[in-house]
């Protein structure tokens, strides 16, 4: 169903049958933008099923030095950032402004080894017959359907042809393996962008009156993104497990891996991942201590790799399968949320891997 027929039929429904049964549409959402539905009230502190699930179109790929860039787009909506106000990180949101016409969404990777990557700064130019659009240099996000991916909102002139020039900085994570060296470089791509208001009401939007608010998850977009991952982590990690762990309702697994391309020391492997599907959680600053500190006690660093993909890792002397670790949450992951993500993984604090 379109959007555009979904919101009108819910706004009937608020002000018709729904307000006469249940005492009005008021005492069961908080307000918000128009061009999407109220927020439920009473959002859990945790992952949660959204008022609505929306398809996307895919515009292409572009190559941005060794990355691949794949660029898709729907309909503008809120999505929330995260701030740091006196050491108690609080989302904000940011809404739907009136000359939005599309959220632009972007995942860089990997082609070689299909790994998702994180830690590059990302900005899109839109240009349409040689004039600027619009620029910005766009969020690290997390989507329930999309997993991590850079987005925002954009304005566009109207139907017809566009050009998005994607631009991606170096990397800021340690790369092991056959991503050593790599992606040291900004780059840039670009992608010809045919849009037309008929396509993008014709993306799916369906709402989810029935589970909307429940603690669950959306299950990500596997047929749409078939050419481009969605940031899974890992099932297993390899090496020896020390366990598995929660904070804020992300889950968190542990692992000591022995292996020449981490060097003489063992590896301390800490993969964030959400809680029911499983996605890659970047933007994190965590710490770790090993037996008491003995073996191994300081930060977690950002890293790549084929066969652990994202993740948080250090070296470490000594190091054994058998360690007791406990992880510490020192900032909550600063990468900006789709409903759905934005009450969970906020905490900081210490956790033991068991």
């Amino acid at each position: 169903m379109q959007r555009r027929r979904v919101l009108g039929a819910f706004g009937a429904a608020a002000s018709g049958s729904l307000a006469g049964c249940l005492g009005g549409a008021a005492s069961l959402f908080e307000t918000t933008n128009n061009e999407e539905p109220p927020l439920v009230e009473n959002r859990p502190d945790a992952v949660y099923v959204p008022t609505h699930r929306e398809g996307m179109n895919m515009v292409g790929t572009t190559d941005a030095g060794d990355l691949k860039v794949g660029l898709f787009y729907s309909y503008p909506h809120r999505f929330w950032t995260v701030d740091n106000e006196g050491g108690e990180y609080v989302v904000k949101q940011t809404p739907i402004e009136d000359d939005d016409s599309v959220h632009l969404m972007a995942t860089p990777w990997d082609p070689e080894t299909g790994t998702v990557v994180p830690n590059t700064g990302m900005s899109l130019e839109i240009t349409r017959d040689g004039s600027l659009v619009s620029e910005e240099v766009i969020y690290p996000m997390l989507s329930q359907r999309m997993g991590f991916h850079y987005g925002a909102n954009f304005p566009l002139d109207g139907d017809g042809t566009y050009e998005v020039r994607v631009s991606v900085g170096g990397i800021d994570a340690a790369r092991f393996g056959a991503l050593a060296g790599e992606f040291e470089d900004g780059a840039a791509g670009t992608v010809e962008f045919e849009f037309s208001t008929r396509d993008l009401n014709d993306i799916p939007y369906k709402l989810l009156e029935d589970k909307q608010g429940q603690r669950g998850a959306l299950r990500p977009m596997e047929m749409e993104m078939e050419m481009v991952p969605t940031g899974d982590a890992p099932d297993s990690l390899p090496g020896t497990s020390l366990g598995r762990g929660t904070s804020g309702d992300a889950a968190f697994v542990g692992s000591v891996v022995e292996a020449d391309r981490f060097g003489e020391d063992p590896y301390l492997v800490v993969s964030a991942r959400t809680p029911h599907n499983a996605l890659t959680i970047p933007g994190m600053a965590l710490s770790a201590e090993a037996d008491g500190g003995e073996t191994y006690s300081g930060r977690l660093t950002p890293g790549l790799d084929p066969e652990l993909g994202f993740h948080y890792g250090a070296s470490a002397a000594g190091l054994s399968g058998d360690a007791d670790a406990t992880v510490s949450v020192d900032v909550p992951p600063q990468v900006a949320r789709h409903e759905g993500y934005e009450t969970a993984f906020l905490d900081t604090g210490t956790f033991e891997l068991q």
